[in-house]
C-alpha cells in the first residue's frame, strides 16, 4: 500500500512539475530581415552553445546569424544570387533556399541542405561550396533535413522526393509520393551514398550520440523510421513511431539520446495545431509541448533546445520563435 502511495505521489509531482515549467515559458518573436520568412532549421557553432546566437536559412536564399541583437548575412548558396533576391519568398530556384543546416564543430564548417542547390558547405567565404547535387545517378529534387556526425564529420541528410521539388510539396502529399531518400556524405571520400529509399516525404534526420543509429521522419506517412548503423541489425530499419500529425525536423538534445520532433496536426475543423514532441531512441513519447497559442493555424518545422532556450522554426512565419 505504501509503495502504491509513493508511486502516486511521484506521478503527481512529475505531472505538476511539467505544467509549472510550461506555464513559466516566455515567448519572443525575433523578426527576420525585410519581408523574408521561413526559418526552417537552426544551427549553433558549438555543441555546448547557450549564448543565444544561432544561424538559420531564410526564404530569400540567405543564411543569417542572429547575434542576440539582430540578423546578419553570413552565407549564400548560389553565385547567381543578386540583391534583388533580398526579402523575396518564391524565388528559390534562382536565389537558393537553404533548409537543413548544422555545424561540424571540430572544423567550424557549416553544412547546408539547399532545396534547389543540393548539399553545400560554408567556410571562410560568403559563397558556400557545392558538394553534391545527386546520388547514384539520381539528381536531388528536394534536399531537406541534415545532421552531422560529430565523431567523423560525415553528413546525414534527406532528399524529400526524387520527383517533386519544394514548391510542389502539396502535390507530393496529395499523391502520397514515396520517392524520398536518406543519404550520407562521407567527409573522407567526398561521396554520397543512399541509406534508405522509398521514403514518403523524407524530412528530418538525427543521429544518435554514439552513431549507432539514425532516425528519419516521413512527413507524408506521419512516422519515424530507425536505421541501425552498427551491430547485428546494421542497415536494417524499423518504424518506431507513428503520429496523428505530420512530423518534420527531429533534433537530438544536448545531453542523452532524446529527440525533439516538430509535429503539425490538422484538426477536424481544418485548423493546423502544432506541437513539440520529445521521444527517446525507441519512439517512446516523454513530453509534449503544445505550441498553437504561439503558432495559431501555422505548421512548425523545428523545435531545437539549447540550454534553457527553445528555438521554433516555421516555413510560414516571418520570425524565429524563442521560448525560455
Amino acid at each position: 500500500m505504501l509503495k502504491i502511495q509513493i508511486i502516486i505521489v511521484f506521478l503527481f509531482i512529475s505531472f505538476f512539475s511539467i505544467h509549472i515549467v510550461l506555464s513559466q515559458l516566455n515567448f519572443q518573436k525575433l523578426d527576420l530581415p525585410l519581408t523574408s520568412s521561413g526559418p526552417e532549421a537552426f544551427a549553433f557553432d558549438s555543441i555546448d552553445s547557450v549564448s543565444g546566437e544561432f544561424y538559420t536559412g531564410i526564404s530569400d536564399g540567405r543564411i543569417v546569424k542572429y547575434n542576440t541583437t539582430n540578423f546578419i548575412e553570413v552565407y549564400i548558396t548560389t553565385p547567381n544570387r543578386s540583391r534583388l533576391c533580398d526579402g523575396t519568398n518564391m524565388l528559390g530556384a534562382i536565389c537558393g533556399r537553404p533548409i537543413g543546416i548544422e555545424f561540424y564543430y571540430k572544423e567550424k564548417l557549416l553544412y547546408i541542405a539547399d532545396a534547389y542547390k543540393g548539399l553545400l558547405v560554408g567556410g571562410k567565404d560568403k559563397l558556400a561550396v557545392q558538394l553534391a547535387t545527386g546520388a547514384e545517378g539520381v539528381p536531388f529534387k528536394f534536399p531537406d533535413g541534415l545532421n552531422v556526425d560529430q565523431l567523423t564529420g560525415d553528413v546525414y541528410f534527406t532528399d524529400a522526393s526524387s520527383v517533386f521539388e519544394m514548391s510542389q510539396l502539396p502535390l507530393a502529399v496529395l499523391v502520397n509520393d514515396a520517392t524520398g531518400r536518406l543519404l550520407k556524405y562521407s567527409k573522407t571520400t567526398q561521396q554520397v551514398s543512399v541509406l534508405l529509399r522509398g521514403l514518403a516525404g523524407a524530412a528530418g534526420v538525427a543521429i544518435s550520440s554514439n552513431a549507432s543509429f539514425v532516425l528519419v521522419t516521413e512527413f507524408i506517412t506521419k512516422r519515424i523510421q530507425k536505421l541501425w548503423l552498427t551491430g547485428p541489425l546494421a542497415f536494417t530499419s524499423t518504424v518506431i513511431k507513428e503520429f496523428e500529425g505530420r512530423p518534420d525536423n527531429i533534433k537530438k538534445t544536448q545531453i542523452g539520446d532524446y529527440f525533439w520532433v516538430a509535429v503539425s496536426t490538422m484538426s477536424p475543423i481544418g485548423i493546423t495545431i502544432s506541437s513539440a514532441v520529445k521521444i527517446d531512441g525507441n519512439g517512446v513519447v516523454l513530453q509534449t509541448i503544445p505550441l498553437d497559442r504561439y503558432y495559431f493555424n501555422t505548421a512548425i518545422s523545428e523545435f531545437n533546445q539549447r540550454g534553457s532556450n527553445f528555438y521554433v522554426g516555421s516555413l510560414q512565419a516571418g520570425f524565429v520563435g524563442l521560448l525560455n
